[in-house]
């Protein structure tokens, strides 16, 4: 069991408090072990939300029980915080528990000092004004997320659930990840940074572009030819490749094998054609290239090596166990 509080304060980010509830604090029984989630504050009494709401939150002054804390939005213009409420953080964050903030939260840990010589990213609308407040931080521009196993930032809103889903995917493995965000009805991996959702249009009615992708993806192990899945969008080759670059700023081809990867990751992850789920080097490595896709296993482990940067044997040691 993975303890988990989102720290909330007068007049939060209630969108980004959602996407914190729904990932980590849903109860999800089929999963075993799962998060426990608790909404916590250093204020007392009912906190003001917008829209008139208020809401109540158990008041605490230390973080300790807590193996991960999540900051779902902070002022960008700065807010005071007593110094044994900021000691509280640093003390947590000191002895190598998780910090993850959402959109403008990373405003509270750069203010804390934790992100100085880190990556960090935030909402697009406020990245001049983080820039010039921490010049301390690796600000990374048009990404979703930064998470390094310790610390992550979301860019805004609704890419908490994309910084969400990685740490459950780190934490649980790619299985359970990918059926979290297919719940959530989202992708896995959402490729690209934040200027691919700035000023795009909503498609007037659906058309077969999403419904060529779900045939891909079902027969994802044949040898599927890039004009044809154009055919089934509809779409002139060059219209299509034009489509893929302006949505998953990526080639089809690298869509393709990003999703082939994503077949042979779970595999690997659930111990599927593997004898003795005690030896891991034990997996049939043919068996998984030829049922991801992937013409051979030579094949599939130089993708693997060129995406993920270790081999499948490599990943499957690093993350079957979970």
């Amino acid at each position: 069991m993975i303890n988990v509080a989102v720290l909330i304060r007068d007049n939060g980010a209630f969108f980004e408090l959602g996407c914190a509830l729904e990932l980590f604090a849903l109860s999800r029984p089929e999963f075993n072990p799962w998060y426990l989630c608790e909404v916590v504050s250093f204020t007392h009494g009912p906190l003001n939300m917008p829209g008139g709401l208020q809401l109540s939150a158990r008041q605490v002054d230390s973080l300790d029980e807590f193996d991960m804390v999540i900051v779902p939005g902070w002022p960008a213009a700065g807010a005071e915080l007593e110094e044994q409420h900021k000691d509280a953080l640093l003390r947590f964050y000191s002895v190598g528990k998780r910090l993850l903030s959402f959109c403008s939260g990373a405003f509270l840990l750069a203010e804390l000092g934790v992100l100085d010589g880190k990556q960090a990213t935030t909402h697009w609308r406020y990245a001049d004004k983080f820039k010039q407040r921490f010049p301390a931080v690796k600000y990374v521009d048009d990404v979703l997320y930064v998470y390094d196993g310790r610390i992550g930032c979301s860019a805004g809103s609704a890419a908490a659930i994309d910084l969400g889903i990685e740490v459950v995917r780190r934490d649980f493995g790619y299985r359970i990840a990918n059926q979290v965000a297919r719940r959530l009805v989202m992708s896995a991996h959402r490729k690209g940074g934040q200027s691919q959702f700035v000023e795009t249009p909503v498609l007037e009615r659906a058309d077969q572009f999403s419904e060529a992708l779900d045939w891909a993806i079902k027969n994802i192990r044949d040898t599927i030819d890039i004009n044809i899945l154009a055919e089934k969008a509809r779409m002139s080759r060059r219209t299509f490749d034009r489509k893929f670059r302006s949505t998953f700023n990526m080639t089809p081809n690298e869509w393709l094998i990003q999703q082939k990867l994503n077949v042979a990751k779970g595999m690997l992850e659930s111990g599927v054609n593997n004898p003795d789920k005690h030896k891991p080097g034990q997996y049939n490595i043919e068996m998984i290239a030829e049922q991801s896709g992937f013409t051979n296993a030579v094949t599939m482990r130089h993708h693997f090596r060129k995406s993920l940067g270790v081999s499948p044997r490599q990943y499957q040691a690093q993350f079957a166990s979970g």
